[in-house]
C-alpha cells in the first residue's frame, strides 16, 4: 500500500538560490522577486521542512529580510496567496458605509505592530483599533501572541461578559461584518492559511524571522485600506519599512518606533515616526521624518513599567472594557498610553484636517488646530479619542462587532 505521509510528496528545490543568498556577490546576489517566489512555495507547502528552515536562516543572517523591496515582494506574495475576497463587493460597502470627514475618504484604517519589543505592555494597538473605530472604518489584522503574553486574538477572545467570535470574520461573511459595524477583526490563521505550514519551524529555529515583519505589510485587505499607523521594535527597520510601505501603493501611513525599541507611541518619551505624505492629491508620496512625545499630544509621559507588563489576555481584556466603558481615571497612564496612539491613527487618516467638528453627542465642536511636529493635529487626535469613549460611540461599535461575529458563527 502505498505511503500517504505529506513528507513523500515531491518538493521543489530551491539550493541554488539558497547558496546564492548565503554567498552572496554582487554578480550573484538574488533579486526580491526571486526571494519572493521562493517564500511563495511555503504557502503551498512545496519545501520541505529543511529548506524552509535554510531560506528563513539565510534571510535572517544576510539582513535581506529587512530590506524595503524584499518586503514589499515578500508581502505581495502573502498577500496573493491569501484567502479570496471579493473586493469590489467589498468595496461597495465600504463606500456606503464609510463617513467622510476632513482630508479622511471613508476607507478602511489599520494599526499594528511588528510585536518583538520584549516589553510586553498593554495591548495598545488593538485597544486603540476599537477606539478609532467611532470615526473611522477599520480592519485590524492580527494574530495570537508570539513574543508577547498577549497578542491582539488572545484578547479579543476572552473580552468580557461575551467576547465576539474572531473566527467568524472570514471572506464569506465579511461583507455582513461591515454592514453591520466599524469595526472588524482579520484573524492570520484565516485569510493566511498558507503561512501554517511555516509555524512549527519557526517556533523551532528560536529567532525572529521575516514573517514577525510581513505581518503588517500583509492586510488582507490591502488594497482597501486608506491609512495605516506600523510599529516596528527597531529604529533601524524604520525608514525601510516607510519605503516599503510606499512601494506598496500606500499614500497614508506612518511607521513608528519608540526610542526604548517599542513597537508603538511611547508614552515614556520620543517617538521616530516616518509618514508617508502625498505631495499634492493623487501625487508622489514622500516620507517625512520625525519625533513625537507624549506631550506633542497633550498628556504628560508615563515610565513603562506603568502600563500593564506582562499581564494575561484575561487581565487586559478587563483593563480594556474598563477603557470602553470609561471606568478609568482620566489621568491613568494606560489610558494616555491608547489616547496617542488612537490620535495618531486619527490624524494620518486625516480626520483631524476637518476646521469643523459635529461627531454627534459630547462634541463641544471646539477643533484644536494647533499643528505639531511633522504637520500633525496631534492634540486634536487625543480629543476626538476622549470622545469616542466618552460619548459610548466606540463602545457602541464594539457591542455591534461582538453581535454580528456571534450571529453570523
Amino acid at each position: 500500500m502505498a505511503s500517504t505521509n505529506i513528507y513523500d510528496e515531491p518538493k521543489i528545490s530551491i539550493t541554488p538560490l539558497l547558496k546564492r543568498l548565503w554567498h552572496e556577490s554582487a554578480d550573484t546576489k538574488p533579486s526580491a522577486t526571486e526571494i519572493a517566489a521562493a517564500l511563495s512555495h511555503i504557502f503551498t507547502n512545496s519545501l520541505s521542512e529543511v529548506q524552509t528552515g535554510a531560506l528563513l536562516t539565510c534571510l535572517h543572517f544576510t539582513d535581506r529580510d529587512r530590506q524595503a523591496d524584499v518586503l514589499t515582494k515578500c508581502s505581495e506574495a502573502m498577500r496573493n496567496y491569501a484567502s479570496e475576497i471579493d473586493i469590489e463587493g467589498l468595496r461597495e460597502v465600504i463606500e456606503k458605509r464609510g463617513k467622510k470627514e476632513g482630508t479622511y475618504n471613508g476607507g478602511l484604517c489599520d494599526i499594528v505592530g511588528t510585536g518583538g519589543d520584549s516589553h510586553n505592555t498593554f495591548n495598545i494597538s488593538t485597544t486603540s483599533s476599537i477606539l478609532a473605530s467611532s470615526l473611522l472604518l477599520i480592519a485590524k489584522h492580527g494574530n495570537k501572541a508570539s513574543t508577547s503574553r498577549s497578542g491582539s486574538a488572545d484578547l479579543l477572545s476572552c473580552a468580557p461578559p461575551t467576547p465576539p467570535k474572531i473566527s467568524a470574520v472570514t471572506p464569506a461573511t465579511i461583507q455582513e461584518i461591515y454592514n453591520s459595524t466599524n469595526y472588524a477583526f482579520l484573524f492570520a490563521p484565516i485569510f493566511h492559511p498558507g503561512a501554517r505550514h511555516a509555524a512549527t519551524i519557526r517556533r523551532q529555529l528560536g529567532w525572529r524571522t521575516i514573517f514577525n515583519l510581513l505581518g503588517p505589510l500583509a492586510n488582507p485587505l490591502h488594497e482597501l485600506i486608506e491609512a495605516r499607523v506600523l510599529g516596528v521594535a527597531r529604529r533601524e527597520i524604520g525608514p525601510d519599512f516607510a519605503e516599503s510601505l510606499r512601494q506598496s501603493g500606500a499614500k497614508k501611513g506612518m511607521i513608528i518606533c519608540g526610542a526604548e525599541e517599542l513597537d508603538e507611541l511611547s508614552c515614556a518619551g520620543p517617538t521616530h515616526c516616518w509618514r508617508l505624505v502625498e505631495k499634492s492629491p493623487g501625487g508622489e508620496v514622500e516620507i517625512k521624518y520625525f519625533t513625537v512625545s507624549p506631550e506633542d499630544f497633550g498628556v504628560p509621559t508615563h515610565p513603562l513599567s506603568e502600563v500593564s507588563p506582562g499581564k494575561s489576555p484575561e487581565k487586559n481584556a478587563e483593563i480594556l472594557m474598563r477603557i470602553l466603558n470609561g471606568d478609568v481615571a482620566p489621568d491613568d497612564p494606560i489610558l494616555h498610553f491608547v489616547l496617542i496612539n488612537t490620535a495618531a491613527l486619527l490624524v494620518v487618516s486625516g480626520v483631524c484636517d476637518a476646521e469643523s467638528s459635529d461627531m454627534g453627542p459630547g462634541d463641544d465642536g471646539n477643533v484644536i488646530t494647533e499643528v505639531g511636529p511633522g504637520g500633525g493635529r496631534w492634540k486634536e487626535g487625543v480629543r476626538r479619542a476622549r470622545w469616542a469613549i466618552q460619548s459610548g460611540t466606540a463602545f457602541k461599535e464594539w457591542q455591534k462587532f461582538v453581535e454580528v461575529t456571534n450571529r453570523v458563527a
